[in-house]
């Protein structure tokens, strides 16, 4: 009997010297590899993603303070899925198998569904596709209100970036985000204030040198894109961009990720379309009416190859 991985069926796709894995579970990244080099983190079939390393993040990215919103004037009580710290995290579908509707040797596309259910009382149609081109990689959500109210929603994706086998303590990380989300010991905001020493990124900082788990904006863009950067001594590393709908990007750089090897240092660029909390603030927020679609999307581009 051959064994299921843990997220579910899995999907390859290649172009070029490019190849990309996706799994069931979460639409999970599992791997993004150019010319041999690993470009994200990846993990065993039989370990659930570490960290939440590269899965999907909808209705909602990051956490809702102590899982509760209100809607119309009734509170709104989410599942407590970061019980730790009494937080609704990650939305309602990183546990989730999606379905996968079209599968070509560059591309595939996964589904899920959002269904009405306490604390999220809203009917949504999701999809991602992952595509691979001569440019890298390009992750397109898309969302459809397919319920009877108005449906607020976010999206995030939590990848863990890498160069190789260059240890992660080494490398530069450059987010060109001029505000930091200054938040409490639930990691949840309580305000905001310029980045300073310790987490100003625009200039390009070591990744061992800085101790990360916050969220930035007022998000600096070149060509319409916002453009954070990996990259090790000599230059060649990895480029996440976002399109003009992601507003937010969660920078988080764990010295304990789990490998075969040990724990090691590890770092997540994670592009969001609204901030920490935001079915309480609003930052960013945004809300379809019934029968209304939104998409956007996010990338990965090899530097230097």
């Amino acid at each position: 009997m051959t064994l299921r991985p843990f997220s579910g069926d899995q999907f390859d796709i290649r172009f070029g010297g490019s190849t990309a894995r996706v799994g069931q579970v979460a639409a999970v990244l599992r791997s993004f590899v150019v010319d041999g080099v690993a470009l994200t983190e990846s993990w065993a079939d039989d370990v659930v993603p570490p960290m939440g390393c590269g899965i999907v993040l909808v209705p909602w990215p990051n956490r809702v303070r102590a899982g509760t919103w209100t809607l119309d004037g009734a509170v709104q009580q989410l599942d407590l899925t970061e019980p730790g710290r009494g937080n609704a995290i990650h939305g309602l579908l990183r546990n989730q198998p999606y379905v996968m509707t079209e599968h070509r040797e560059s591309a595939v596309t996964l589904s899920a569904g959002v269904h009405p259910q306490h604390g999220y009382p809203f009917g949504l149609d999701t999809s991602v596709t992952y595509a691979l081109s001569g440019t890298g990689l390009t992750v397109t959500h898309r969302i459809s209100n397919v319920g009877s109210g108005t449906a607020p929603f976010g999206v995030g994706a939590h990848p863990y970036l890498r160069v190789g086998e260059t240890p992660v303590d080494e490398l530069v990380v450059t987010v060109p985000a001029s505000t930091a989300v200054v938040v409490d010991d639930s990691l949840v905001p309580v305000g905001a204030e310029p980045v300073g020493p310790g987490n100003d990124l625009r200039a390009g900082v070591p990744v061992g040198s800085v101790e990360l788990d916050g969220c930035f904006t007022d998000l600096a863009r070149t060509d319409g894109l916002v453009q954070s950067t990996l990259v090790d001594a000599g230059g060649r590393g990895v480029m996440l961009w976002a399109g003009p709908d992601f507003g937010f990007t969660q920078v988080y750089n764990p010295p304990n990720f789990p490998d075969p090897a040990g724990k090691r240092r590890a770092i997540a660029i994670e592009p969001m379309t609204c901030g920490v909390d935001a079915l309480n603030t609003g930052e960013g927020l945004r809300w379809l009416e019934p029968g209304e679609s939104w998409s956007g999307s996010w990338g990965l581009r090899p530097i230097g190859f």
